[in-house]
């Protein structure tokens, strides 16, 4: 059995001075301030960019699609281009990329979208046996419907948000209505879900040496008030809201149970780069049910991936090179094998 010291790799150093990147990311040359809009994510995508040339790859910058309307001239795109401004926006980056087969991390557009998609990744769960909180999907310009389950708590949400924006938390069906008629408005499919308690469980996956899913150790939010959801301020860090409050999950049973209902849930979606796969826990009745999946996700060094493999000694920076390395050597780029290193 791997363990993450075998896991971990670097690219050979031929290969660093033989290959070329194009980083893609909205703020991609960003300076290291917070944007007045995004916030931290302009800090993000800063440190991804000085990670890459720290691990030794030869780095070229953009941060629009137009960039890749014709094919780049490079060897691989590593594209956090992710939030666009329109609906969907997540698929395009590596639907660009494949019209012009260019090897890119991530995954591929018709998974970046299942993903992406809260409902149909609901869906995907329920075939395997993996338990999900009710929720009820509302089309766009979809056929009317009418509530399809009772609860005292109801959150609404655009159905491919990111960091929580356009939620609201809601006490009856018809103010969640009245958000789902607002959210569509402003051009969104709409999720309404029925609530739990705010202990939420990310499971975070990555591809290593072995070209398998590596499950790295679960991280639980623990906030100190369980019945308020996180705001797109706070996780955008657009008001001072500290670091995410993760700790290690340690308990065995519950810890077997998420890396059984994790890998049902990988072959529907592997092969992929990195993603964290996300768990509504309650600890009254030890109760766990699926929420979403979030691949290509965030890679901040202050961020659930990142934190869970410095648990097990993987610095960032290693992360970063194994992930990219993963990525590359999936997709027949490296002519040397990748180097295995202890972590």
């Amino acid at each position: 059995m791997l363990t993450h010291i075998d896991r971990c790799i670097r690219i050979s150093p031929a290969d660093k001075a033989r290959l070329r990147l194009l980083f893609l990311a909205k703020h991609a040359r960003a300076s290291g301030q917070p944007d007045a809009v995004d916030g931290n994510h302009a800090l993000y995508h800063h440190e991804m960019r000085s990670t890459l040339e720290a691990i030794g790859l030869h780095v070229r910058v953009a941060d629009s699609y137009e960039a890749l309307f014709d094919r780049p001239d490079v060897d691989f795109v590593v594209t956090l281009l992710n939030r666009g401004g329109f609906q969907n926006s997540e698929m395009l980056a590596p639907l660009l990329l494949s019209w012009r087969a260019m090897p890119h991390m991530g995954a591929s557009p018709i998974l970046r979208g299942v993903s992406d998609d809260k409902y149909l990744s609901k869906l995907i769960a329920q075939a395997h046996g993996v338990p999900t909180m009710a929720a009820q999907i509302f089309r766009r310009g979809g056929l009317p419907a009418q509530p399809g389950f009772a609860a005292e708590r109801l959150v609404v949400k655009p159905n491919a948000s990111s960091a929580s924006w356009g939620l609201a938390m809601v006490d009856s069906w018809d103010e969640a209505l009245a958000h789902v008629d607002h959210l569509q408005a402003l051009g969104h499919d709409a999720l309404v879900e029925a609530w739990a308690p705010l202990l939420d469980i990310a499971v975070p996956v990555v591809g290593g040496s072995s070209g398998q899913p590596w499950i790295l150790p679960p991280m639980m939010y623990v906030p100190a008030d369980p019945h308020r959801a996180r705001s797109h301020e706070e996780k955008r860090g657009l008001i001072d809201a500290g670091d995410d409050p993760l700790v290690l999950v340690e308990d065995r049973d519950l810890l077997a149970r998420l890396d059984d209902l994790t890998r049902r849930l990988l072959p529907e979606l592997w092969p992929f780069d990195y993603g964290r796969f996300e768990f509504r826990y309650d600890p009254a009745t030890g109760a766990v049910q699926f929420m979403e999946v979030n691949l290509s996700c965030n890679l901040w060094s202050k961020k659930t991936i990142s934190r869970s493999a410095a648990s097990i000694g993987v610095d960032h920076q290693t992360l970063v090179e194994t992930i990219i390395g993963h990525s590359l050597e999936r997709q027949g780029l490296l002519t040397e094998v990748p180097m295995r290193v202890a972590a």
